[in-house]
């Protein structure tokens, strides 16, 4: 069974970084891409960024172009989201998720697995 725990969410002021992990197990993820979702107050989720497990090409939001870096450690089955000059629109619970399917990115990408979120807070 897959299972995505995300940790390192916080309150965090304007301008200020912050680093989140996705620990992901249950099977190999070779093949699949993983991503960046979150949801703010009122709003709908929206994607944030994506990585592919093998080849490691990346996508991102406009929104955080510049400032959010994806990535992934192999050894430890883990990905990570650098996240720099935050700014307080960035604050939202931000989700891990896991695709096998073919949109891995963007407004229509579709995701089979979701962790339970973190909750990010950014203070002006």
């Amino acid at each position: 069974q897959v299972q995505l725990v995300e940790s390192g969410g916080g309150l965090v002021q304007a301008g200020g970084s912050l680093r989140l992990s996705c620990a992901a197990s249950g099977r190999t993820f070779r093949g699949y891409a993983m991503g960046w979702f979150r949801q703010a107050p009122g709003k709908e989720r929206e994607f944030v960024a994506a990585l592919k497990w093998s080849g490691g090409s990346t996508s991102y939001a406009d929104s955080v172009k510049g400032r959010f870096t994806i990535s992934r450690d192999n050894a430890k089955n883990t990905v990570y989201l650098q996240m720099d000059s935050l700014k307080p629109e960035d604050t939202a619970i931000y989700y891990c998720a896991a695709t096998y399917g073919s949109i891995w990115y963007g407004p229509l990408a579709d995701y089979n697995y979701w962790g339970q979120g973190t909750q990010v807070t950014v203070s002006s």
